[in-house]
C-alpha cells in the first residue's frame, strides 16, 4: 500500500511535510524491539535505563523504544537532584541506587500489562510505507496488539506536520476532523477496550456545534481558550495540546506546560488502533485515512457545506443518521 498524497505535500518552509509514529504493542521487550529497529534503519542502540531504550543515528533519526509506564523509568528531578549533590555524598547515592533498582522492579512488574511503545522520528510522508519493515518484523517477533486481549488497548499515533500555522488553516483541519469523526471510528473499527478506556475520547456535541458554527472566527488565543475550556485533558482522539504549547508556549495554562506535553508543530491524531496481527494493517492505511480529513480542510466550499448539514443532523437528528450520511459522501469521493 502506498501513502497518498495530502492535498499540501509540503510545508510552509517547502520540505516534505513529515509524520511521526507511535506504536504500541505487548510480548515484545524494549532493548528486543530496539534490536529489530537497528536491524532494519541501522544507527546505534544506547540504553538509558533498563525499560528505556533509543536507536541513535538511523536514516530519519533517533528512535525511543520504552514501556509506557510512567514509573518504570528513573525521575530525572531525582537523578539530578542526586548529581547535585556530587557523588562523594554516600546517603544521596544509595537513595540514587534505590530509586534506579525500585523503578527497573516496577517495570519488570508491569511489562506484561503495560505496551511497549516505539516512538518514531518524523518520516517524510512519501516514505510511510517503508515502515512497514518494522510492522512486519514485530510480528514476525511475537509482537501482541490491541485485539489479543481485554487488557490491551493499544493504539498507533500519527503526528502529522502541520501545512500551515495561521489560524485559519487550523480551525478548517480540526472542522473537517469533527464532521469525519464517527467515519473514521466505523472505518476503523475501535476496539471495545479502547471505546472503555479514556485515551481517544471523542468531543464533545456541544464543542462541536460551537466550532462548526459558521460564525465562529476566532483568533488563535481564543481558539486555545475555547478548546481547554471543553477539553480539559490530553486523551482526546485528536489532541491539539501539543501543537497548541508549540505556538503558544508562553500561554498560562497548566494544560500546556504540562510535562507530558511535548510542543511540536503536529496534529496529534490518537484515534486509531495497534493492529499488527492484521498483515494488511500499516501506519499507510491509517494515514490515507488522514488524508481524508486534510482534502475537506482544503475544500473551503465543500467544508462549510458539511458544516451545515452537520449542525442540521446533531441539532435534530441521531449519529446513526449522521454516520450513515457520511458513509454516502465518502463513497462519492
Amino acid at each position: 500500500m502506498k501513502p497518498e498524497a495530502p492535498p499540501c505535500p509540503r510545508s510552509g518552509e517547502g520540505h516534505v511535510r513529515r509524520v511521526g509514529v507511535e506504536i504500541e504493542f505487548a510480548a515484545i521487550a524494549p532493548l528486543t524491539a530496539a534490536g529489530l529497529v537497528q536491524e532494519n534503519y541501522g544507527g546505534k542502540i544506547r540504553r538509558l535505563s533498563p525499560h528505556r531504550i533509543k536507536v541513535v543515528d538511523t536514516r530519519w533519526g533517533d528512535f525511543t523504544i520504552e514501556l509506557d509506564a510512567k514509573y518504570a523509568h528513573p525521575d530525572a528531578k531525582v537523578i539530578q537532584k542526586a548529581e547535585a549533590k556530587g557523588s562523594e555524598d554516600e546517603w544521596s547515592h544509595l537513595r540514587l541506587e534505590l530509586h534506579n533498582r525500585t523503578r527497573e522492579l516496577i517495570g519488570d512488574a508491569v511489562a506484561g500489562i503495560v505496551p511497549t511503545e516505539i516512538v518514531c522520528p518524523p518520516i517524510p510522508w512519501l516514505a510511510l510505507n517503508e515502515l512497514d519493515l518494522l510492522f512486519n518484523a514485530l510480528r514476525e517477533q511475537g509482537a501482541r496488539d490491541t485485539r489479543d486481549s481485554l487488557l490491551y488497548g493499544f493504539g498507533l499515533h500519527l503526528n502529522p506536520e502541520v501545512s500551515g500555522t495561521d489560524t485559519a488553516t487550523l480551525l478548517a483541519h480540526l472542522r473537517a476532523y469533527l464532521i469525519l469523526a464517527e467515519w473514521l471510528r466505523e472505518e476503523i473499527d475501535i476496539d471495545i477496550t479502547r471505546e472503555v478506556l479514556p485515551h481517544a475520547n471523542p468531543f464533545p456535541k456541544e464543542y462541536a456545534l460551537k466550532v462548526l458554527d459558521p460564525d465562529y472566527g476566532p483568533d488563535l488565543d481564543t481558539l486555545i481558550a475555547d478548546y481547554i475550556e471543553a477539553n480539559p485533558t490530553r486523551n482526546r482522539e485528536l489532541d491539539l495540546y501539543p501543537l497548541f504549547a508549540y505556538l503558544r508556549p508562553d500561554y498560562p495554562s497548566e494544560y500546556l506546560s504540562d510535562e507530558l506535553v511535548k510542543p511540536r508543530p503536529t496534529f496529534h491524531y490518537r484515534l486509531p488502533n495497534a493492529q499488527l496481527s492484521q498483515p494488511d494493517w500499516s501506519a499507510v492505511a491509517e494515514w490515507n485515512r488522514w488524508v481524508e480529513v486534510e482534502r475537506l480542510a482544503a475544500d473551503p466550499e465543500r467544508l462549510a457545506e458539511r458544516g451545515v448539514d452537520y449542525l442540521e443532523h446533531h441539532r435534530r437528528s441521531s449519529v446513526t443518521r449522521w454516520l450513515e450520511r457520511l458513509k454516502e459522501w465518502m463513497k462519492d469521493t
